[in-house]
C-alpha cells in the first residue's frame, strides 16, 4: 500500500507531467495540420504512460520521515472543495471581449479543424471586395487567412475538453487547472518547507482573488502555473534521486518549464534563471546538468518554433518586447557558456569554490537578507516618488488610454489615460495577500537568500532565483492594463505564489524558533494554526465577495440560439463595429458560416455590391448588427441573441469589488434576392 508520504509527492506533479506528454503529442499534430482525436489520444495514451512512469519513479539517496494522513487528506480535500466551488461559479465568457474568449474560439477552432490557419473564405462572398474585411480583435488577417493571436499552448489544453464535452467542456477546463494549480503548489510547500504545512499553502493560494477569478475563465496562466509549479517539484526530486532517475527526472522538470515558452511566450523570460542553473549544474561537473539544459532547449524551442510559425503575427505586434526580450535571452544563453566553461577549468574553479567558502563565512549572506528588505521598503514607497505613465504610441496603446479614462471618470478620479498605475504594483500584491503574508514573505526571502550565501538549503536555489527574477520585473513594469481584477492575472503567474511559498516558509521557521524556547508542542501547534487562520483574513476579505458571485453567465446558450437562428448555406456580413469585433470569429468558429465586417465608410452602394457578390456565390446573405435599425434597411430585423449578465467590475487604485452589468444584443435581417 502506498503511504500518505508517496502519495502526496506523485499526485502533486502528475499534472504537470500529463501536460508535457498532451503538448508533446498536440505539437507535431498540429504544425503537420493533423490535430484530431484519433491520432491524438491514440498517441497520448502510451507517450503519458511512459512520462509518468519516468517522472514518477524514485531512487531516494535516503527515504524521507513519514508523513501523517492528514496531511496529504487535507490537501486532495481543499484541491476537490476548489474544483466544486470553480465547477458551480464557472463564467462563459466565449463572447470576444477579453483574453478569456478569444482562448475560447481559438480551441473551439482547432476543436472542429485541427489545423491553423482560419480561412477567410473570401468565395463565400463573391470573391475579394475592398470593402470587406475579415480580421478582429485576437483574429489577425496575416497572408490571405486569419490567424489567431496568441502562443497555440493553452488552446491545445482546452481543446481536449472540447472534444471531450464540447463549448461546456472547454470551459470546465479553467476550474480543471485551477485545482491542478492548487495541488502542484501544495506539493512544492511540502517539498521545499514540509509536508505538515502543505495543506496551509493550499488553503492560501485557494482563496486568493487572483486564484479564483483565473480558474473561472480560460486563462492562459493556468497550465504555466501547472507547469511551473510541477516542473520546481520535480527538480527538487532531482536532487533527492541518483542515478538514470534523476537524469530523467531533471530533463522531464525542465522540459516542463520550458513548454511554458509555449503557453505564454513572456514565460521565456521566466525560465531564464533555468538556463542559468544549468550552467551552474555543468559547471560542477554535474551529470545532471546537461539534462536539464537539454529539457530546457527542447520546451523552449518548441515553444519558439510554433510561435515563429503558427503565431508569427502576434510576436510581429509584440515586437518591441520580443526583440530585447530575445536579445536577453541570447546574452544570458552566453553568459552561462562562459560560465560553465570557466568552473570546469581546475584553477578557475577551486579558487570560484574558494570564494564562496570565504562568501559563507562573511557578511554577504546578512547583507544580502538585508538588501531584501530594503527592496521591499522602495517598492512600498515608490508611489511617494513616482507615477508610471505611458505615451500612446499604437492604436491598441489609444484604446487603452480610453478604457483608463473611462474607468476614472467612473471611479471619480483625476482623468488621465497615460497612467499605468504601475508603481503601486506592492500594493496589488497587499489587497490579494495582505500585510501579514508580505511580512512574512519578506522575512522568508530574507532567511532563504542568507542560507544559500550560506551554503544551506541548495534545494532552494532555483525556486528563489525564479521567484526573485520574475517578481522583481513584474512588480516593476505589469506590462498590463491596471484595471483589477484583471491585472491581478500577471500576479498569480509566479509572483503570488513566490511569495506565499516565502510566507509559509517564514512560518514554519518561526513556529521552530518558538519550539527552541521551551514551549510545548501542543501549544506551538495551535498557535502555528491560529497564524495561518490569521493571514487568511485580509485573503478572504478581498476575495469573500468573489467567492460567490457568478459573472459572465448565458452566454453558451445565447450563441446557440443565434447559430440556429442562421440559414443554411449564409454568409454573414457584420455593419456594426463592436458587434463585429465580438462575434466575427463567434460566427466563423462555433456556427460554421463564413463571415466579413464591412470597412468604414462603406456606403449603399458598397453594400449592393457585397449582397449581390453573396447571391452570386449561391448563397444567402445576412446582415448583422447590435440594433434593429442598423440591419432594418436590408430585411426583415430578427433579434437573434440577447444576453443581461454580470461582468466582473474595474478598479485602478483600490482592491476589487463588485461587478459591472453585461448587456449583448444580435439583430440579423436576410436581404431578398435581386
Amino acid at each position: 500500500m502506498m503511504d500518505a508520504g508517496r502519495l502526496l509527492v506523485r499526485v502533486t506533479v502528475a499534472p504537470a507531467l500529463l501536460i508535457v506528454a498532451w503538448l508533446a503529442v498536440a505539437l507535431p499534430l498540429l504544425m503537420a495540420g493533423v490535430f484530431r482525436p484519433a491520432p491524438a489520444f491514440a498517441l497520448f495514451v502510451p507517450v503519458a504512460a511512459v512520462v509518468l512512469w519516468l517522472g514518477l519513479r524514485s531512487r531516494p539517496r535516503e527515504e524521507p520521515g513519514p508523513v501523517p494522513w492528514w496531511t496529504t487528506g487535507s490537501v486532495l480535500a481543499i484541491t476537490v472543495a476548489f474544483l466544486v466551488l470553480q465547477v458551480v461559479m464557472v463564467s462563459e465568457q466565449i463572447v470576444v471581449r477579453r483574453d478569456p474568449a478569444s482562448y475560447v474560439q481559438f480551441a473551439t477552432w482547432l476543436t472542429e479543424h485541427g489545423s491553423l490557419p482560419i480561412p477567410r473564405s473570401v468565395d463565400a462572398f463573391g470573391g475579394p471586395d475592398g470593402v470587406l474585411a475579415f480580421e478582429s480583435p485576437a483574429f489577425y488577417a496575416d497572408g490571405g487567412a486569419i490567424v489567431p493571436q496568441f502562443m497555440a499552448g493553452m488552446p491545445l489544453v482546452l481543446a481536449l475538453g472540447g472534444w471531450l464535452g464540447g463549448t461546456h467542456g472547454i470551459l470546465l477546463m479553467a476550474p480543471l487547472l485551477g485545482a491542478c494549480c492548487v495541488l502542484a503548489f501544495a506539493g512544492l510547500v511540502a517539498r521545499l518547507v514540509g509536508a505538515r504545512w502543505a495543506p496551509a499553502g493550499a488553503l492560501l493560494l485557494a482563496l486568493t482573488l487572483p486564484m479564483l477569478y483565473v480558474s473561472r475563465s480560460t486563462f492562459s496562466e493556468l497550465p504555466a502555473i501547472v507547469l511551473l509549479l510541477g516542473g520546481l517539484s520535480l527538480m527538487v526530486d532531482m536532487r533527492r534521486d541518483e542515478g538514470r532517475v534523476a537524469d530523467l527526472k531533471a530533463f522531464l522538470a525542465a522540459l516542463a518549464l520550458g513548454l511554458i515558452v509555449l503557453v505564454r511566450i513572456d514565460g521565456l523570460r521566466d525560465v531564464l534563471p533555468v538556463l542559468a542553473f544549468a550552467g551552474l549544474l555543468i559547471g560542477l561537473r554535474r551529470r545532471t546538468g546537461y539534462w536539464v539544459a537539454g529539457g530546457l532547449l527542447l520546451g523552449a524551442g518548441a515553444g519558439l518554433a510554433e510561435g515563429f510559425t503558427l503565431s508569427r503575427p502576434y510576436l510581429r505586434y509584440l515586437d518591441s518586447s520580443i526583440k530585447p526580450l530575445l536579445a536577453i535571452s541570447a546574452a544570458v544563453l552566453v553568459a552561462t557558456a562562459v560560465m560553465a566553461v570557466l568552473l570546469r577549468v581546475g584553477r578557475t574553479g577551486t579558487r570560484l569554490r574558494r570564494l564562496g567558502a570565504a562568501v559563507a563565512r562573511g557578511r554577504l549572506p546578512g547583507v544580502a537578507a538585508g538588501l531584501t528588505v530594503l527592496v521591499m521598503i522602495g517598492f512600498a514607497v515608490r508611489p511617494l516618488v513616482q507615477t508610471v505613465r505611458r505615451i500612446p504610441a499604437t492604436k491598441d496603446d489609444e484604446l487603452n488610454v480610453r478604457f483608463i479614462e473611462m474607468v476614472q471618470r467612473i471611479q471619480h478620479l483625476p482623468v488621465d489615460g497615460t497612467r499605468q498605475y504601475s508603481e503601486l504594483s506592492l500594493y496589488w500584491v497587499v489587497w490579494y495577500i495582505g500585510v501579514p503574508a508580505l511580512l512574512f514573505a519578506t522575512l522568508g526571502a530574507a532567511l532563504i537568500v542568507r542560507r544559500l550565501l550560506g551554503g544551506r538549503s541548495p534545494e532552494w536555489l532555483l525556486p528563489y532565483a525564479m521567484i526573485v527574477w520574475t517578481t522583481t520585473q513584474v512588480l516593476i513594469r505589469p506590462g498590463i492594463t491596471p484595471d483589477h481584477p484583471w491585472a491581478s492575472r500577471r500576479l498569480i503567474g509566479l509572483v503570488i505564489p513566490g511569495l506565499l511559498l516565502f510566507t509559509v516558509f517564514a512560518s514554519a521557521w518561526t513556529v521552530r524558533r518558538v519550539r527552541r524556547l521551551g514551549y510545548g508542542p501542543k501549544l506551538v501547534n495551535r498557535g502555528a494554526v491560529v497564524g495561518v487562520l490569521l493571514m487568511l483574513v485580509p485573503i478572504v476579505l478581498t476575495s469573500g465577495g468573489f467567492l460567490v458571485t457568478r459573472t459572465e453567465q448565458h452566454e453558451v446558450g445565447a450563441v446557440r440560439g443565434m447559430c440556429d437562428a442562421l440559414p443554411a448555406r449564409s454568409s454573414v456580413v457584420v455593419v456594426e463595429q463592436s458587434t463585429a469585433d465580438r462575434f466575427l470569429q463567434v460566427v466563423r468558429g462555433m456556427c460554421g458560416v463564413p463571415t466579413a465586417r464591412v470597412r468604414g465608410g462603406a456606403g449603399p452602394a458598397d453594400m449592393k455590391r457585397v449582397i449581390a457578390g453573396v447571391f452570386a456565390a449561391g448563397r444567402q446573405p445576412v446582415i448583422m448588427a447590435a440594433k434593429r435599425e442598423q440591419v432594418a434597411p436590408y430585411g426583415t430585423p430578427e433579434h437573434v441573441l440577447h444576453v443581461r449578465t454580470r461582468q466582473d467590475g474595474r478598479t485602478l487604485s483600490k482592491p476589487p469589488g463588485g461587478t459591472w452589468g453585461l448587456v449583448m444584443d444580435v439583430w440579423l435581417a436576410e436581404p431578398s434576392a435581386p
